[in-house]
């Protein structure tokens, strides 16, 4: 029980990583709010989480939009009266280098990716402010630790969410509110289930990864479970990588 009694926000939970975050976080005993865009797979999600913690809520939420977050917040505020967890998933991608990625498809990634964060963020500062503090966790990727290819608006997107938890943490430790970052490497989930089916594309990825095996959303869950506990209490600003060993290289 890591997390009992903690209120967590987690968005872009209803499937993948989010979904994983949501469950183990209910396991450990958190009342969850998950939130997300599918509202139908959102509900199943929501069927498993109340099965572990009848007071999850979830929630059909647009991250890029502020009055979608007030929604968000003013449900946990009337039902649990605190906020101590925000998880910043939901996010998207392009797999298009730079000279073909639209302005509105540059505008689509970083609305989701960066914006929302922002928004997220914004809400639930004030919020931990005034009850003593509180752990954002930040989803960016391997791709926001280095220079990919072929993903131009989602490389910047994820790079920037680094820094701004870097600046975040910073800003708000002296009211004891965490920051931090968490970096995934090429991990199995829905978004990125086409891209893995070919075997020879497959293979090549896991090749790149000194653990040789694709990740699984769990891992991601488990490193997130971490920052948002209060084992990682003197633990801001960090970024964790999560990707069998890429970034070592």
């Amino acid at each position: 029980m890591r997390l009992k009694d903690k209120v967590a926000i987690i968005t872009g939970a209803a499937g993948g990583q989010g979904k994983e975050e949501a469950l183990l976080f209910a396991k450990e005993g958190a009342f969850v709010i998950a939130t997300d865009m599918q509202e139908e797979v959102l509900n199943r999600t929501g069927e498993e989480l109340k099965a572990i913690n009848p007071k999850s809520e979830v929630l059909t939420h647009n991250v890029a939009r502020e009055e979608d977050w007030e929604k968000v917040i003013q449900l946990a505020l009337d039902k649990f009266g605190r906020v101590d967890i925000l998880v910043n998933n939901a996010g998207i991608s392009t797999e298009l280098n730079l000279v073909n990625t639209s302005i509105e498809q540059w505008d689509k990634v970083i609305d989701v990716n960066l914006k929302g964060t922002f928004l997220g963020m914004r809400q639930v500062i004030p919020i931990m402010e005034k009850q003593g503090g509180g752990s954002i966790i930040n989803i960016s990727s391997i791709a926001g630790l280095t220079g990919g290819s072929g993903a131009s608006a989602y490389t910047a997107s994820k790079g920037a969410v680094r820094l701004l938890t870097k600046a975040v943490a910073v800003d708000y430790a002296k009211k004891n509110i965490r920051c931090n970052s968490v970096h995934p490497g090429y991990i199995e989930t829905p978004m990125t289930k086409k891209l893995f089916e070919d075997e020879a594309t497959r293979g090549w990825f896991e090749s790149l990864t000194p653990l040789p095996r694709l990740g699984k959303s769990l891992d991601i869950a488990y490193g997130v479970l971490y920052l948002a506990s209060d084992e990682s209490n003197f633990v801001t600003g960090i970024e964790l990588p999560v990707d069998g060993g890429y970034y070592a290289q």
